[in-house]
């Protein structure tokens, strides 16, 4: 798969989830970027301050959650599966207020592996795999950060 046949189906998926989440639509939520690893989302301040003038907790967890599914959502559609992705757990830690817009990036969690994930999924038609999203704050220390396992169960 191109870079650019990378780049159009992430912005399919955040076009997706703008159009059937209503959150994510009135978060105004953006595509960051995307790669073999990484998906990011980007969400302004204005639709998602709070009454003290900064971001929002829950947007902050909304973004990290969102960009997690959407690492694992994009995985999937790459592989020719069609599942379901919930959320099933999550840890989220808020660290530091944000003044500014703001973006959450996710990876998998150092632990977790694609490989087992698409064996698990393989055998058993569904599996669960470990995220870990961060939301950048000033001079390079997370803001927020979310640990999160998700769980793809194929569509039957």
């Amino acid at each position: 798969m191109t870079i650019t046949d990378r780049l159009t189906q992430a912005q399919e998926l955040v076009q997706f989830i703008r159009d059937e989440i209503p959150l994510a639509h009135a978060m105004d939520l953006q595509l960051g970027s995307c790669d073999a690893d990484t998906f990011s989302l980007l969400a302004p301040l204005a639709p998602n301050v709070n009454d003290k003038g900064c971001a929002f907790g829950g947007s902050l967890l909304s973004l990290m959650t969102l960009s997690g599914w959407g690492l694992v959502e994009l995985a999937l559609r790459r592989r020719g599966e069609s599942c379901d992705v919930f959320v099933a757990e999550s840890t989220v830690r808020y660290l530091a207020p944000l003044w500014q817009d703001f973006h959450s990036e996710s990876r998998l969690a150092a632990d977790a592996s694609w490989e087992t994930f698409f064996r698990t999924l393989s055998l058993r038609g569904r599996a669960r795999i470990e995220v870990a999203c961060v939301v950048p704050g000033s001079h390079g220390q997370p803001a927020a950060t979310l640990g999160a396992r998700y769980v793809a169960k194929r569509r039957h």
